[in-house]
């Protein structure tokens, strides 16, 4: 039986305790009561998942919708990316994020034999290469530097460019407007306006390759009839984001957590065999990705709790990977962790795609970063670091850093 407690008004979304950790708010609820009601800013309710268990066994029944065209959202926040909603929001040709089976199936049946654990495989001595030659890049800047703008941004940026097709050149015109469209508390016709420019500029590019394809996903997409140029466009512009944003804001923030974390920093270098399980606990530890939105479509019991048809479900990651019922510790960073079965990158049909191309991305990242940079430290106060408070993928907007020696 559930403890009673007040129930939360709006998301507590600001991680007021540090950093990387959870809101206060959020861990008093998850003690108290794993699932929630809660009143949305407008007044409707609807409810909020904190605890691991259940968010985990949310995820995995598809009676929770992720179609936002048959829920309401009434808050300024969305599936990332997503404009906020007062009435049901379209389905977009291509978002199978936003979508469920058979729909989503039918599309991303079409993309799993391109992030196949053997193909990312087969391409991760290539990313490392990728990834040292920006090392090689950064080394020769005069520091400090953004560490954003010089190493995290640049080194995602480039894998999924070459993988999907899209010429790195036009970098800014999809990192601009990517970066517009996740902030939350932007105007609608702002949002709508960089979605508009990055989706007409993926639309020609999707509409080249069917005409005169290339060795790329995107390419291998259009050469299939029954696809659509709409729905090409919208995987194309799915694929574009996730694949630089999440990564992208995970080396960043994973840095700073880990120069935050000196003693934990020295263990990674004194033994890069632990960085694969260092990745893991990144990933847990920090939840970039923090709140998802799901749709009841029946009456449905999850923790002691009704949920009912039609409701809007937010689900807090980041509450689930800190959960101590799950994680020893949950607060702390600790690389010997093995926190396989962290809820990062989600779970059930919607769990990332491409996520051994990420964790490729990190590890390569995160060793080459400690290798070559052993004196890497922070160039301003940790206070003075500009999180990203802001935008619907959390991170840090720039990262200066400085070093006093490089190493190869």
């Amino acid at each position: 039986m559930s403890q009673p407690v007040p129930i939360p008004h709006g998301l507590p979304m600001e991680r007021d305790a540090g950093p990387f950790d959870p809101p206060r708010h959020i861990t008093r609820l998850r003690e108290a009561r794993p699932v929630s009601p809660m009143v949305f800013p407008d007044g409707h309710e609807g409810w909020i998942v904190t605890g691991y268990d259940a968010v985990r066994q949310l995820m995995a029944d598809t009676r929770f919708s992720s179609r936002q065209d048959i829920g309401v959202l009434h808050i300024p926040y969305e599936t990332p990316g997503m404009p906020a909603a007062t009435e049901p929001s379209p389905q977009i040709p291509g978002m199978f994020i936003a979508m469920d089976p058979p729909d989503h199936t039918r599309l991303r049946r079409r993309l799993t034999g391109a992030f196949t654990v053997k193909r990312m495989k087969q391409l991760e001595e290539h990313i490392i290469d990728i990834a040292e030659r920006q090392l090689d890049e950064l080394a020769r800047l005069t520091p400090p530097v953004d560490l954003v703008k010089e190493f995290a941004l640049p080194v995602p940026s480039l894998v999924i460019c070459e993988l999907l097709g899209v010429p790195y050149a036009d970098r800014e015109t999809f990192q601009v407007n990517s970066a517009k469209f996740l902030v939350k508390d932007v105007s609608l016709d702002e949002k709508m306006a960089a979605y508009t420019e990055l989706t007409t500029y993926l639309a020609e590019l999707v509409t080249r390759k069917r005409a005169t394809p290339g060795e790329d996903i995107l390419s291998d997409l259009a050469r299939h009839d029954d696809l659509t140029i709409e729905e090409l466009t919208g995987i194309a512009f799915l694929l574009l984001l996730a694949g630089h944003e999440t990564t992208a804001n995970m080396l960043a923030l994973g840095t700073f957590a880990l120069l935050e974390h000196p003693e934990q920093m020295a263990e990674l270098r004194a033994n890069p065999d632990l960085l694969p399980d260092a990745v893991e606990e990144l990933m847990r530890y920090l939840s970039v990705v923090d709140i998802l939105f799901r749709y009841a479509t029946e009456d449905i019991e999850l923790g002691g709790e009704t949920i009912g048809k039609g409701s809007t479900v937010v689900v807090s990651m980041l509450a689930a990977n800190h959960d101590p019922q799950r994680f020893d510790n949950p607060d702390t960073l600790d690389v010997h962790r093995k926190a396989r079965g962290h809820l990062s990158f989600g779970h059930g049909v919607h769990q990332c795609l491409g996520q051994q191309l990420a964790r490729i991305e990190m590890r390569a990242g995160f060793d080459g970063l400690l290798r070559r940079f052993p004196t890497l430290k922070l160039a301003i106060p940790a206070g003075e670091v500009k999180l990203r408070t802001d935008m619907n993928i959390y991170g840090v907007h720039e990262l200066p850093v400085t070093w006093t020696e490089t190493a190869r």
